[in-house]
């Protein structure tokens, strides 16, 4: 008899009027960060803010190369650099915020499926759940717990 996996994934919407001081500084690090990106082939433009146990945020953008896909997230700029140098230092919380040049609306975005295996990847190390919060075009934050919000039957079990 075959059985069948069952996994149920969910985003908390938080709207601008309801999202913490901690919130709105990564958000606000996030919409900072990717006015930087080196995006000049898809004119889409990302940040991401990453808040560690210590208290220390650190912020990342994409930067594209012509030569596809030697480009980086901003999502693996970020985590890679601090991770690279602050090996041992938990990250808690990761903010992600996108738009296409030359507009000032907000575009909402997700993390990549290599950015969630990233993510995932950190999430084990530590053993502790990375929240993510995406902004969307209405100013709200989508937030999830953890990657297995975003990435349900994620890469991270090699112990069958």
């Amino acid at each position: 008899m075959n059985r069948k996996l069952e996994m149920t994934a969910s985003l908390e919407v938080i709207p601008k009027n309801n999202w913490t001081v901690e919130e709105a500084m990564l958000i606000s690090k996030a919409k900072e960060i990717l006015e930087m990106a080196h995006a000049p082939y898809s004119k889409f433009l990302v940040g991401a803010s990453l808040l560690l146990e210590n208290g220390e945020v650190f912020s990342g953008n994409n930067q594209e190369n012509v030569s596809f896909p030697v480009g980086v997230c901003a999502e693996r700029a970020v985590l890679s650099y601090v991770m690279g140098n602050f090996p041992n230092t938990r990250p808690l919380k990761i903010a992600i915020a996108a738009k296409r040049m030359g507009e000032t609306s907000y575009a909402y975005v997700t993390p990549c499926g290599m950015c969630r295996q990233m993510i995932n990847e950190y999430e084990i190390k530590f053993g502790c759940t990375i929240e993510i919060l995406m902004l969307n075009g209405q100013d709200e934050i989508l937030k999830a717990a953890g990657i297995e919000q975003l990435l349900p039957f994620r890469f991270h079990n090699l112990n069958c």
